[in-house]
C-alpha cells in the first residue's frame, strides 16, 4: 500500500490499487479486506460508496460472508461522505441489497434480516420492493414458509393505508405473491395458497396470468381440476381475472377427463363476464363434444364462435357439418354455413359436398340442386362424384 499509494490518497486511488494490483494477484487477492481495513486506519483517508460497493461484491461473490458482516457493520458506522448532508447515499440500498441476496442464497437469514434492518435505518424512505422479494424468495427456497409469511405480513403491517401500498413500495409485489402461492401448493398447503391469491385481490393487486397458471398447475397436480374452475369463475365474477389468460390447458384437461359439460359451463360463465376463450380452446371443446356425440352442444358453441367473429379452421368446421348431416340436420348445417359465410369464412368444395350429400339423404332435392348452382355461381367446379349424386337425384325424381 505504501509503495503504490502516495500520502493523502483518495478512495479513487485505493480502488484503482484493488482493481489493478490486488484483485488478480494469486497471493494478495485474499488480503483485500485487510488492506481495506488498513486504508480505513489512515487519518487522511475516508472510504466512499465506490470502495464499499467493490468490497461488498467481492466478498459476496467469493463467499466470504463472515467478512461481509463485518464490512456492513463498518458501513453503518462510517457512512459514505456523500451522505454527510440531509440525504443518504443513493448507493446504500444497492450495496445492502447485494449483501442480502448473498445471505439468502446461503441460507443465512439472521444475517439477511439484520442487514435489512440496518439498511432501513440508513436510507431515505421505504426499502425497494425488490429487497423484500429477495428475502421472501430466500425463505421459500429453503422451505421456511412460515418465516416467509411472517416477513410478508411484517411488510404489509408497516404500510400506512391499503390503498397507498403501491406508492410506498415496501410491501411485496405480484412476484412475491406468486412465489408464496407456488410453494404453498407444492407443499400441500392448498388453503394457504388459495388464500394468498384472494389476499392479493383484497389488497388491490391484480392477478396476473402467471398467478392463474400457478394456481391451475398446482391444483391440477393435486387432482383438484374442478376447484380450478370454481376459482376462475369467482375471479371472473369479481372482475379480477386477467383478460390475457388463456384457459385452453384447463379445457383440454377437462375434455380428457370426460368433463366436457363442466368445460362448457366454465367457458360460458367466463365468456359472459368478458373473458372470452381462445380459438384453440373453443376448437378443443368442439372436438370434445363431437367425441361424445353431443352434436347440439357443438353446434351451439360453433354458432356462438361465429357470431363473435371467431373463425374456426376448415377441418373442424367441415367435420361438424358432416356430423350434423349424419344426424339428419342438414338444414341446420347449411344455416351454419351461411352464418360463417356472412362472418367472412369461405366454404370449400368439401363443405358443399357434405351438405349436398346430407340434403340428398334427407330427400331434399331442391336444396341440393341449389347448392350445386351456388357452387357454379362461385366458380367452383363440382367434382364428378358431386355431379353424379345430383344427376342421380334428378333422374329418380323424373321417373
Amino acid at each position: 500500500m505504501e509503495t503504490h499509494l502516495k500520502p493523502s490518497f483518495t478512495a479513487k486511488d485505493f480502488l484503482s490499487v484493488l482493481k489493478n494490483r490486488i484483485h488478480y494477484h494469486p497471493i494478495l487477492t485474499n488480503l483485500d479486506f485487510y488492506l481495506f481495513n488498513y486504508a480505513a486506519s489512515v487519518d487522511s483517508f475516508r472510504h466512499d460508496h465506490t470502495t464499499f460497493e467493490w468490497m461488498v461484491r467481492t466478498l459476496a461473490t467469493t463467499h466470504r460472508l463472515q467478512f461481509l458482516t463485518t464490512l456492513l457493520q463498518f458501513i453503518s458506522s462510517n457512512p459514505c461522505p456523500c451522505a454527510d448532508g440531509i440525504f443518504s447515499c443513493p448507493k446504500t440500498e444497492p450495496i445492502y441489497r447485494f449483501s442480502i441476496n448473498a445471505y439468502c442464497k446461503a441460507g443465512r437469514f439472521d444475517d439477511a434480516l439484520l442487514a435489512f434492518d440496518t439498511m432501513r435505518r440508513l436510507i431515505d424512505g421505504k426499502p425497494d420492493v425488490a429487497v423484500c422479494n429477495i428475502i421472501i424468495h430466500g425463505f421459500v427456497k429453503f422451505k421456511h414458509f412460515d418465516k416467509a409469511l411472517e416477513f410478508y405480513h411484517r411488510m404489509i403491517g408497516e404500510r400506512v393505508k391499503p390503498d397507498e401500498m403501491k406508492t410506498h413500495g415496501c410491501a411485496p409485489n405480484v412476484v412475491s405473491f406468486n412465489t408464496l402461492i407456488k410453494w404453498f401448493l407444492l407443499d400441500g398447503k392448498i388453503k394457504e395458497g388459495i388464500g394468498m391469491a384472494y389476499e392479493m385481490t383484497e389488497m388491490g393487486w391484480e392477478i396476473s396470468s402467471v398467478t392463474c397458471e400457478i394456481l391451475g398447475d398446482g391444483l391440477c397436480r393435486k387432482g383438484m381440476v374442478l376447484k380450478v374452475c370454481d376459482l376462475l369463475i369467482d375471479f371472473s365474477r369479481k372482475k379480477v381475472l386477467p383478460r390475457a389468460f388463456d384457459y385452453f390447458e384447463l379445457i383440454e384437461r377437462l375434455r380428457r377427463e370426460g368433463n366436457v359439460a363442466r368445460a362448457m359451463e366454465l367457458v360460458n360463465e367466463l365468456w359472459r363476464n368478458g373473458n372470452s376463450p381462445s380459438l384453440i380452446a373453443c376448437t378443443t371443446l368442439i372436438e370434445g363434444f363431437r367425441s361424445t356425440k353431443e352434436i347440439d352442444e357443438a353446434y351451439e358453441l360453433m354458432e356462438k364462435m361465429l357470431q363473435e367473429g371467431m373463425l374456426p379452421d376448415s377441418v373442424t368446421f367441415n367435420c361438424l357439418l358432416s356430423d350434423m348431416c349424419d344426424a339428419g340436420k342438414a338444414k341446420e348445417a347449411n344455416k351454419m354455413r351461411l352464418l360463417g359465410l356472412n362472418k367472412g369464412m369461405d366454404p370449400d368444395t368439401v363443405t358443399y359436398n357434405i351438405l349436398i350429400s346430407g340434403f340428398k339423404r334427407e330427400g331434399k332435392k331442391k336444396e341440393s340442386e341449389a347448392l350445386v348452382e351456388e357452387m357454379l355461381h362461385l366458380e367452383f367446379i363440382p367434382d364428378i362424384a358431386t355431379y353424379n349424386r345430383v344427376i342421380d337425384g334428378r333422374a329418380k325424381s323424373k321417373s
